[in-house]
């Protein structure tokens, strides 16, 4: 699609946008976001209100507990706008928005009443900084958002269902709070090795949570998961301890870009942490069917040795295939990005990273500091701009 004029701007490296080159609206818009930020709540908790009393019909498209939602819709608006001058990363953020709600049923005619709470809860709370002038940029703004995300949803509704409803046929602990499942989908699913979904359980309807692709796509069309049960994880503690073969999820459109670029020779350096190791396996299986014989450097790193709970695996794939080196390393013996910096040199790698927010942060930061263009630094973190956040 063509690019829309509210989306320009320079991007820094590391995906963020110089402020000398900001557009206008973007520098009113956050302006807007900073002084709405210590009162992060309230701005939540009234938008909701607002939505809610104002358009009634929209509510069955949340969770009914909404503790669970929190600020999900509202952080992902506040998250476009921030980013509007980043546009090769905003567009491909929003399209994959546009394709996930469809599994909500959301609708075209629901966006304008979306973005009235939304002009109603900056009018309230940002009392410093909205003027006419302010408001003017947040309109153009959030027409700009949602029109990105309309078209994407009304292109995949042409070929692709809303979701998918798939089987488990396979639920095999690794640790006790750590479960590999495999899925059986109810029609073809297509997706890219490194790429990641939405899942939904029975146990908790319309509450989706994100999960990478343990696998390349397979001739029989399953699909793995590595589910981490985590304290206070609703969806994650129902995979892990709840679901067992027969049992049947949902699964969201296929999302995100940390995948392989098949048209160069380069290798491939891999940062791994958790349960982030699942779409680095699959990479891995991706450069193998392909017959490349690129290298493939793997750190594969955890909090102790016990969280190293797929090592087996990656050192099998190691004696499986020359090219593929795995190190293995425990992140209290020192950190895993300085673990990097003792090696290489990596300046003909392209680089991919996967696990917690905070080695995926400190991992760009070091595959930066090596020389790594930004444009071959890969990765998805949930919590941040590429994340795709529910409705």
């Amino acid at each position: 699609m063509d690019i829309l004029p509210g989306l320009s701007g320079t991007a820094e490296p590391s995906g963020g946008v110089r402020e000398d080159n900001a557009s206008p609206d973007a520098i009113l818009v956050r302006r807007t976001i900073e002084e709405i930020s210590p009162v992060a709540d309230k701005v939540i908790s009234y938008f909701y209100a607002l939505l809610f009393i104002r358009h009634p019909d929209v509510r069955p498209l949340f969770p009914p507990a909404m503790d669970a939602q929190r600020d999900r819709l509202l952080k992902a608006l506040l998250t476009a706008a921030e980013h509007m001058d980043n546009t090769p990363v905003l567009v491909e953020y929003l399209q994959n928005l546009g394709r996930g709600h469809r599994k909500y049923g959301t609708l075209p005619a629901h966006y304008p009443a979306v973005g009235e709470a939304l002009i109603g809860a900056l009018t309230r709370y940002a009392t410093k900084t909205w003027n006419d002038e302010t408001e003017a940029a947040w309109l153009r703004t959030y027409a700009t958002i949602s029109q990105v995300m309309i078209e994407s949803s009304l292109e995949d509704e042409r070929c692709a269902p809303p979701w998918w409803n798939a089987e488990v046929v396979s639920h095999v602990f690794r640790t006790p709070d750590i479960a590999v499942i495999t899925v059986r989908p109810d029609q073809p699913y297509p997706f890219r090795a490194g790429q990641y979904t939405s899942l939904e359980t029975p146990w908790w309807p319309r509450i989706w949570r994100y999960y990478s692709f343990a696998a390349a796509p397979r001739s029989d069309g399953l699909l793995s998961f590595h589910v981490e049960a985590v304290p206070a994880g609703w969806v994650s503690n129902a995979l892990v301890h709840r679901a067992r073969p027969g049992s049947v999820l949902r699964l969201g459109p296929p999302m995100g870009s940390m995948t392989v670029d098949h048209t160069t020779d380069n290798g491939l350096l891999c940062l791994g942490g958790g349960t982030g190791i699942a779409p680095i396996k699959a990479l891995i299986e991706d450069v193998a069917d392909h017959g490349e014989q690129r290298r493939v450097e793997v750190f594969y790193g955890a909090r102790s040795s016990d969280g190293l709970y797929d090592i087996n695996t990656m050192l099998r794939l190691q004696q499986a295939h020359w090219w593929l080196h795995v190190r293995p390393f425990v992140h209290s013996k020192g950190h895993l990005p300085d673990a990097i910096r003792e090696h290489g040199p990596w300046n003909e790698y392209d680089a991919y990273v996967s696990g917690p927010v905070d080695m995926i942060r400190s991992g760009v930061a070091a595959f930066t500091e090596l020389g790594i263009p930004s444009e071959r630094i890969r990765h998805d973190s949930l919590d941040e701009l590429v994340a795709a956040t529910q409705w």
